[in-house]
């Protein structure tokens, strides 16, 4: 049982409907409702419980127990813009924060929740908080402002000198002309629009690497400051934060507007809460529960605190490890019978059906060659999770022209582009993109505008698969707004040629994780 309230959403106001259109707008009040955690409310986060989504159940699962809200310095205002951690890592999310909460708290009270705190959830912080447009990147994508200083300020205090130069080209948004928020104002700000990651099943995301890969990896691997220790990097979209706790001092200051940095008691407990929280689908709407005895082991937060990190391949460890008792199914229902056949089937397309990966910055140029006949199983490699085990930042081209969305609905309509354009524009001295070259358009230069390389250019650190379902859109940027968008996508971008069904086995096998 619950132990928090839930507001109800009401009918969308004529404002999101112009910005939004009769199509999203029916997708926003559809019975997809979410529950939703507000800042300072007090209550009981149970140590177990499951939220609805459209494909089903997302359930949570806390180590340590049932957290007691009030007082807790995750689910706290501390800054000065009434937000808290859970304001963009909400419970009913899987620890993230979908597209569904986003309109639906703009619904509930037209942008009053500290959600849309102009500081990021505005295109820029000069535009008029209450109305619709100036939030459009949130409504329509799910993303939030991230302004970065430019040049790269490292964590080191050793300036860093870019390899490239930056042009903005176009700039829907606005902010990054602009004279106080802008690339030339006094502050130099590149601001770029991306999802939140998920704050759940983050033993698998964010550890310690040991001294021989930290040997060996100590050109592009971070120290944790307070430990002094190589980190794994895969936290952040452009793995700037080495630790969560270097993650939780920067989202404080950043978005949630702190006077004063936290204190080390308050760190610990957000870090301690983040560190012992799985999350996971439970339930699916046509395949039943996940989570009964006998079925599949990777499925359902408990059986996520059960597994260690390590290493998943096309080679024989099977990442997601076995769906065999569903293939065939032992159901008695045809529906549950046949979907649950269908992401059996659809585990064996992500872990077995190969076809060549090939133009792609730090897979294809790390000596395995290009193409390289292997599977989705061969990038997204991290056990449970399917993020890879290094530190993850690869250019797909989900940022990069030529293979960037311009927008949800059409990749190639300028007249509605909705992200910013930059032009990157590399040294004659530096190491070019390997397959773009020196000259780069992109809506988000990803690891670049921390690292500062030209090679880098448009790298994203790959997101963990888990509850899927209860977090669209995807891709940094949000530019698949289904699952069968993202897997759309990777069908083009190399061109695999997926069958119909291959293509409805892989959604649905990733709409169980």
């Amino acid at each position: 049982m619950r132990h928090y309230s839930i507001p109800a959403a009401i009918a969308a106001s004529l404002a999101l409907s112009v910005l939004l259109g009769s199509h999203a707008l029916a997708q926003a009040t559809q019975a997809d409702q979410r529950e939703w955690v507000r800042a300072g409310q007090g209550g009981v986060l149970p140590a177990e419980t499951a939220f609805n989504n459209a494909d089903g159940k997302s359930g949570i699962f806390n180590v340590k127990g049932a957290v007691d809200m009030k007082g807790h310095p995750f689910f706290e205002v501390l800054g000065t813009n009434g937000r808290a951690c859970v304001t963009c890592h909400q419970p009913s999310d899987a620890m993230g924060l979908s597209l569904a909460s986003i309109r639906q708290q703009w619904q509930s009270n037209g942008g009053k929740d500290p959600l849309f705190a102009p500081v990021d959830g505005a295109n820029c912080p000069n535009l008029p908080r209450e109305e619709a447009k100036s939030h459009s990147l949130l409504l329509n994508r799910g993303l939030i402002r991230v302004g970065l200083p430019w040049p790269p300020q490292p964590r080191n205090g050793v300036p860093t000198e870019p390899e490239f130069t930056i042009e903005v080209v176009r700039d829907p948004a606005g902010c990054n002309t602009d004279p106080v928020y802008g690339l030339t104002s006094p502050k130099p700000t590149v601001s770029v629009y991306r999802r939140p990651r998920i704050a759940a099943n983050l033993k698998f995301m964010t550890y310690e690497v040991g001294p021989f890969n930290a040997k060996r990896l100590a050109m592009i691997n971070d120290r944790d400051p307070f430990t002094g220790k190589y980190m794994s990097m895969n936290i952040m979209s452009d793995a700037r934060e080495p630790s969560l706790r270097t993650q939780a001092i920067s989202a404080a200051r950043d978005h949630l507007q702190v006077k004063d940095e936290p204190s080390a008691d308050a760190l610990d407990r957000i870090v301690n809460f983040e560190s012992q929280l799985y999350a996971a689908q439970v339930d699916s709407r046509v395949g039943g529960s996940l989570v009964e005895k006998g079925g599949p082991e990777a499925l359902g937060p408990r059986n996520l605190d059960k597994q260690e990190r390590g290493l998943g391949d096309n080679f024989g460890t099977p990442l997601f490890h076995s769906f065999a008792m569903w293939n065939p199914a032992s159901s008695e229902a045809r529906a549950q019978r046949e979907f649950r056949e269908s992401v059996a089937r659809g585990n064996d397309v992500f872990f077995k059906r190969p076809f060549y990966i090939s133009d792609t910055t730090h897979i294809n140029t790390v000596g395995m060659g290009n193409p390289m006949k292997r599977t989705c199983a061969t990038c997204h490699n991290s056990n449970m999770v399917g993020t890879d085990l290094s530190a993850g930042w690869v250019d797909v081209g989900t940022t990069n022209l030529p293979y960037a969305r311009v927008t949800l609905d059409n990749p190639w309509s300028e007249a509605k582009a909705e992200l910013p354009l930059f032009k990157i524009t590399c040294n004659a001295e530096a190491r070019p993109h390997p397959f773009l070259g020196r000259v780069i358009y992109t809506q988000d230069p990803g690891r670049a505008l921390i690292s500062g390389r030209c090679v880098d250019v448009g790298s994203i650190v790959m997101g963990q698969f888990r509850g899927l379902a209860a977090r669209a859109p995807y891709f940094s940027n949000g530019s698949a707004a289904t699952l069968r968008d993202l897997v759309d996508f990777y069908d083009r971008r190399f061109n695999i040629g997926y069958t119909t069904q291959e293509k409805e086995d892989l959604t649905n096998f990733l709409s169980v994780l």
